[in-house]
């Protein structure tokens, strides 16, 4: 029995001719907008993980300047 994967459900739900003709193995005949789509996905991506690492060292440089006038207030 062969497994549906989640991207094949929204394939066929938005066209069930393209979920055929990708069963069939047929290319799409924008398969190069369907790249230049998937490359503008993943520089996106990695933008999206700077931002998260940006926010936790931002987090981290806020709670190091809380302890630090803490520490002053103590002096």
């Amino acid at each position: 029995m062969r497994k549906i994967r989640a991207s094949e459900l929204g394939n066929f739900l938005y066209c069930q001719r393209s979920w055929w003709y990708d069963l069939q193995g047929e290319k799409s005949e924008n398969q190069t907008e369907m790249d230049l789509g998937s490359q503008v996905h993943s520089v996106h991506a990695k933008g999206v993980k700077q931002g998260s690492l940006l926010q936790v060292l931002a987090l981290v440089l806020f709670l190091i300047g809380i302890l630090l006038f803490f520490w002053s207030l103590l002096q």
